[in-house]
């Protein structure tokens, strides 16, 4: 039995939202879970929560990381390290339009 710590999708149409579960990696993407980590805001890219302690516990008995979440708990760590109180949600940084805008103008 293969266990994975993957999003389930919990959000509307158009609305995508998602938990961070820990699941049979034979079970269907939004069936039963083992343990529910976290959440995750797709359309702000904000987790909105994320038990790290739950997960590394997951991961040292033989629990897989999805790609997906690896990232965003990568993005937790490094947001976490910050000082306490300045960060509420934790946002991953967007790509700016403006700058490849202004690197072929400039060319």
């Amino acid at each position: 039995m293969a266990v994975k710590i993957r999003l389930s999708r919990i959000g509307t149409k158009h609305v995508p939202f998602y938990r961070v579960v820990v699941v049979d990696g034979r079970k269907k993407r939004d069936g039963e879970y083992l343990d529910n980590l976290g959440t995750y805001d797709a359309i702000k890219t904000t987790i909105l929560s994320l038990d790290t302690e739950k997960l590394e516990a997951w991961v040292s008995k033989g629990a897989i990381l999805s790609d997906t979440v690896r990232k965003i708990y990568k993005l937790h760590k490094k947001n976490a390290a910050a000082p306490a109180g300045l960060i509420k949600n934790v946002t991953a940084p967007k790509k700016s339009a403006a700058k490849s805008k202004d690197a072929s103008v400039e060319a």
